[in-house]
C-alpha cells in the first residue's frame, strides 16, 4: 500500500507531502487542476519516462519518493537483491537533474542505488496504473495472454515456463541439425579443398609460431661462423691473455695490479677498502667472461651442409605465407580450422540422423508441455469469461458477451496460442476484438471489471485508475462508484475522477488546483524588504515574480460537500449542496450495506 509521496519541483509542483490511506482515495478537481501530475509523479518513481519537461522550471533538480508498506513478496524481492529493510517500509525515491540536453536521473530503494531494470520489476508488485487511454494497448495479444495466464494462476505459469525451456532446448536442437546440414551441403565444395591444403600444411610440419625467428637467427650464425671464431679470439686476448706480441696488457693483467697496488695501499689508509672490493669483483668477472667466450669460440663450428637446410625451410617456410597470406602463427591457426572443418564434414561427432533423432525428442517435450498449456489456458479462459460476465453485469452491461479466444499458432516460448479478447456489448450482435468494438465508456467499465476478476491476488498492492469513469453517468456511474469502493476493501485504490458519486463512496478526498504563489515570498529578508519598498513607490510585480504551483488539500467533511456541489453543479449553490449531501448520505448507506 501507498502511505505517503512527497515531490519537490516536479512540473507544476514545487512541494507536496501526500499521505494517502488504506481503501478507496480520490482526487478530484477541476480540467487540468494537475491531477494527472500526481500520477505522472508516481509513474516516473517507479521507473517511468523522464523528460525535461517534468523539471520544474527555474529549478537543477526534481525529486519524488514513494513510500509502501512491506508485503511478503515485496520484503522477499527486497532480501533477493539484498537491499535493506527499515522500518517495516519501503522508501522509493527518484532524482532526475538538469543537464545540457540530457537528464540525469538516479533511483534508488531505501536508500540504495538501483538500476531501471530492478525497478521495474518492483514495479509490478507496488503499483498498477489503468487509464481509459489504454484502448490500444487493451488490443494487444501479448498484453491479452499475460492477462489470461496471470488470471490462470501459479499452476499455469510455472507450465508456462515449463513451455518456454523445451522451446529453448528443441530450438538449440534445430540449430545443431540445421548447422549439421549446412555442412552437409557445403561439404562436397570444400572437401576437396580443405583436404589439398590440410595435406599441403600438414606435410611442412609447423610447429611454433616462432620458428621462423629461430631459423633466422641459426641462420646468421651459419653464414658468420668464420667471423665469429675470430672475433670471439680477439675478445679472450682483450679480456684474458694476449699473445699477440703487441705489447699491450690483457684486461684482467691490468685488473691484477691494481688489485695489487690496491692491497698495498688498504695497509695504510682502509678507505679504499670498498674500491678494492670493486675491482676485486671486477677482475672475476673479467677473467670468467674470458673464459667463456673461449669455450664459445672453440665451440663454433662451419656446417654448409646444415646452413643449406636451414636455409630451404626458411624458403619454404615464406613460399607458404606468400601463398595463404598469413603469417606464420596465423597459419598454424588455419591449419587446425580446416582440420576441425574436414572432422565436421567427415562425420566426426554427431552424424546427421542423430541430430535428427535429437531434434524429433525434443519436438515432442514441446508439444507435449505446449498441449498441457493449452488445457489450463481453456479452462482459465471459461473461468475468465464466465467472471468477467458477472463483474460487468452490475455496470449496466448485463446483455454482454465476452470471450477469450485461442488461435492456434506456430509454438513459441509462450506456447501455440494467440489470445485475442472478443467482446459484444448488444444483443444479436457478433464477437468482435475489443479494442473494434468497446467504446470509451464501455472500455472503461471492461478495464475495471477486469481488475476486479484479479482482486484475489497481489493483495496490497495499488491500483490507480486515472478518469476511467470519463463518458458515463447516472446509474452507470453510481454501479462504477461501488465497484471502485469493493476493490478497495482488498487493495489501495487511487482514482482520478470528475464524478460526485465515485468521490462520494471516498473513503479519502482529496482536492487538487492550480494557484498562483508570489515567488518573492522565498527571497531573503533584505530582498524583501527592497520589493516591499519598491511596491510602496506603486511597482507592481513581474511576470517572473508568480508562478502557477499545485496544491493537493485533503477534505473533511463539510470541504467534500462543497467539493462534490461543485462537481454535481445545479441550478442554484443550494440545490448543489442538497444533492452533495444525499450523495453522501446514500454512499454510506451503501457502503455499511456492502
Amino acid at each position: 500500500m501507498l502511505t505517503a509521496l512527497h515531490i519537490e519541483n516536479f512540473a507544476l509542483i514545487d512541494r507536496l507531502d501526500l499521505q494517502l490511506q488504506p481503501g478507496l482515495n480520490v482526487l478530484t478537481g477541476e480540467t487540468g487542476a494537475g491531477k494527472s501530475i500526481i500520477l505522472d509523479a508516481l509513474d516516473a518513481v517507479l521507473g517511468g519516462k523522464a523528460s525535461q519537461r517534468l523539471i520544474r522550471t527555474g529549478t537543477p533538480r526534481a525529486l519524488i519518493e514513494a513510500t509502501f508498506t512491506l508485503t511478503p513478496a515485496i520484503t522477499q524481492w527486497l532480501e533477493h537483491n539484498k537491499i535493506q529493510i527499515e522500518a517495516d517500509q519501503l522508501v522509493c525515491s527518484r532524482e532526475l537533474t538538469a543537464g545540457r540536453g540530457a537528464i540525469r536521473s538516479r533511483s534508488r530503494l531505501n536508500g540504495v542505488l538501483v538500476n531501471k531494470p530492478q525497478v521495474e520489476t518492483l514495479r509490478q508488485l507496488l503499483l498498477e496504473i489503468t487509464a481509459q487511454g489504454q484502448t490500444l494497448q487493451v488490443g494487444s495479444p501479448d498484453l491479452q495472454r499475460e492477462w489470461l495466464d496471470s488470471f490462470g494462476g501459479q499452476k499455469l505459469l510455472a507450465q508456462r515456463q515449463a513451455v518456454a525451456q523445451a522451446y529453448e532446448a528443441a530450438a538449440q536442437a534445430r540449430q545443431a541439425l540445421e548447422r549439421r546440414r549446412k555442412a552437409e551441403q557445403d561439404r562436397l565444395e570444400q572437401l576437396d579443398l580443405f583436404e589439398h591444403q590440410a595435406r599441403e600444411l600438414n606435410g611442412v610440419n609447423l610447429t611454433t609460431p616462432d620458428e621462423m625467428d629461430l631459423l633466422e637467427q641459426e641462420q646468421q650464425r651459419l653464414s658468420h661462423s668464420v667471423e665469429l671464431q675470430q672475433q670471439s679470439y680477439q675478445v679472450y686476448q682483450i679480456l684474458y691473455e694476449n699473445d699477440a706480441g703487441t705489447g699491450a696488457e690483457a684486461c684482467s693483467d691490468l685488473l691484477g695490479k691494481a688489485e695489487a697496488i690496491l692491497s698495498d695501499m688498504l695497509r695504510y689508509d682502509p678507505e679504499v677498502g670498498p674500491i678494492l672490493s670493486m675491482v676485486s669483483e671486477a677482475l672475476s668477472q673479467v677473467e670468467e667472461a674470458g673464459r667463456q667466450i673461449n669455450v664459445y669460440g672453440e665451440n663454433i663450428e662451419a656446417d654448409p651442409q646444415r646452413l643449406e637446410e636451414v636455409e630451404q625451410r626458411i624458403r619454404q617456410l615464406k613460399s607458404l605465407c606468400r601463398k595463404y597470406g598469413r603469417s606464420l602463427g596465423e597459419l598454424i591457426e588455419y591449419r587446425d580450422e580446416i582440420q576441425g572443418s574436414l572432422d565436421l564434414m567427415n562425420g566426426d561427432g554427431q552424424s546427421l540422423e542423430a541430430l535428427e533423432n535429437a531434434y524429433e525428442a525434443h519436438r515432442k517435450v514441446l508439444d507435449q508441455a505446449c498441449g498441457q498449456l493449452l488445457e489450463l489456458r481453456k479452462r482459465a479462459a471459461k473461468t475468465l469469461e464466465t467472471k468477467l460476465v458477472a463483474e460487468l453485469k452490475p455496470l449496466a452491461m448485463d446483455r454482454v458477451q465476452f470471450k477469450a479466444d485461442l488461435r492456434a499458432v506456430e509454438p513459441t516460448v509462450m506456447g501455440t496460442e494467440r489470445v485475442q479478447f472478443l467482446f459484444s456489448p448488444n444483443p444479436g450482435e457478433p464477437l468482435q476484438p475489443l479494442a473494434e468494438t468497446a467504446s470509451g465508456g464501455e472500455m472503461s467499465r471492461f478495464l475495471l471489471a477486469l481488475k476486479a476478476c484479479f482482486s484475489d491476488t497481489d493483495l496490497g498492492s495499488t491500483l490507480v485508475f486515472d478518469e476511467i469513469d470519463v463518458g458515463v453517468s447516472g446509474r452507470v456511474a453510481q454501479a462504477i462508484a461501488e465497484k471502485l469502493y469493493q476493490l478497495g476493501r482488498q487493495h489501495q485504490v487511487l482514482c482520478v475522477t470528475h464524478q460526485p458519486m465515485v468521490a462520494a463512496m471516498a473513503d479519502a478526498h482529496f482536492r487538487v488546483g492550480k494557484h498562483l504563489t508570489d515567488e518573492a515570498e522565498k527571497l531573503p529578508a533584505k530582498r524583501r524588504k527592497s520589493r516591499a519598498k519598491s511596491a510602496e513607490e506603486g511597482a507592481v510585480a513581474t511576470a517572473e515574480e508568480v508562478r502557477t504551483v499545485v496544491r493537493v488539500v485533503p477534505l473533511n467533511q463539510d470541504e467534500r460537500r462543497e467539493e462534490l456541489a461543485q462537481l454535481a453543479g445545479g441550478h442554484s449553490h443550494q440545490e448543489s449542496l442538497s444533492f452533495a449531501e444525499a450523495l453522501l448520505s446514500q454512499a454510506a448507506g451503501i457502503r455499511q450495506q456492502m
